[in-house]
């Protein structure tokens, strides 16, 4: 029988992850509303790998071209396109890789999981997401994709590491901002998650080693595909009415929920 918690943080963290949100945000925010501890390393794990297996079949053509990219790579056929689209994706992730890795020696995630800067970080990229989905230039795609682009949307996924920015919704925006079509922001934004996962998993292997889990089978198979699901459902929202609707529901919900947690700190 799995848990009220865990079957929440499953839903949430598949919803939420590829959506221009915050799903950190939701799940520092769950536990503390449920009073209940935090779900545990293990549980973690399993969402993530739930929501990065829905990603790669979503964009089963993506996870193809990355493959055949690696493939090449391997054989030092550095002129494929494809091999290119893989070292641009490792230059994006470089610098969120670095800053990651300073964050959890410093321990800087835990003095930024506040409710109070996770409202006003809803906020303050909720509105930067607005102007740079409405301003931004609509013509590139991502065969238009260049190492500086690269460079620019891996630096500013960087303050995703802040709970509340959201990693998808700041690296769309980055994209909207240097000219990218709304789809195509989504795509290389949603291509840039595939290493940022694998590379946020792996930190956390390291604890699951060193500890010991009250976890079921049922639950741990359970959080996966519940995850797995949610996430399917997530990025075919996304796109499915990206072009009637833009980006404005996730904007006005994220600024609604911050403007909600500051009242939950000041009142």
């Amino acid at each position: 029988m799995i848990s009220l918690h865990i079957f929440l943080v499953s839903i949430l963290q598949g919803l939420t992850e590829f959506l221009p949100i915050s799903s950190s945000a939701h799940l520092i925010i769950l536990p503390t509303i449920m009073a209940v501890q935090d779900q545990g390393i293990i549980i973690d794990i399993s969402v993530h790998l739930g929501s990065l297996l829905a990603l790669l079949v979503f964009f089963r053509k993506d996870s193809f071209s990355i493959t055949k990219g690696s493939y090449y790579l391997i054989n030092f056929n550095f002129k494929k396109q494809e091999a290119q689209l893989v070292m641009q994706l490792t230059f994006a992730t470089i610098p969120v890789l670095i800053m990651g890795f300073f964050f959890k020696i410093h321990d800087l995630t835990t003095l930024l999981r506040s409710v109070e800067i996770i409202g006003w970080m809803m906020i303050c990229f909720g509105i930067f997401l607005y102007f740079a989905d409405q301003f931004g230039d609509t013509t590139k795609n991502v065969d238009n994709w260049t190492y500086r682009n690269a460079i620019i949307m891996g630096v500013a996924q960087v303050i995703a590491l802040i709970p509340g920015v959201s990693r998808s919704g700041i690296t769309i925006s980055a994209a909207r901002i240097l000219g990218y079509k709304r789809y195509e922001a989504i795509r290389l934004s949603m291509l840039m998650s595939i290493p940022t996962i694998v590379a946020s998993g792996a930190l956390l292997i390291p604890g699951l080693i060193r500890g010991s889990y009250p976890i079921s089978f049922v639950e741990l198979f359970a959080s996966f595909i519940l995850s797995f699901f949610s996430a399917l459902l997530a990025l075919f929202l996304l796109v499915r009415f990206l072009n009637t609707l833009s980006f404005t529901p996730y904007i006005i919900y994220r600024i609604t929920l911050g403007f909600f947690l500051l009242w939950l700190v000041f009142s």
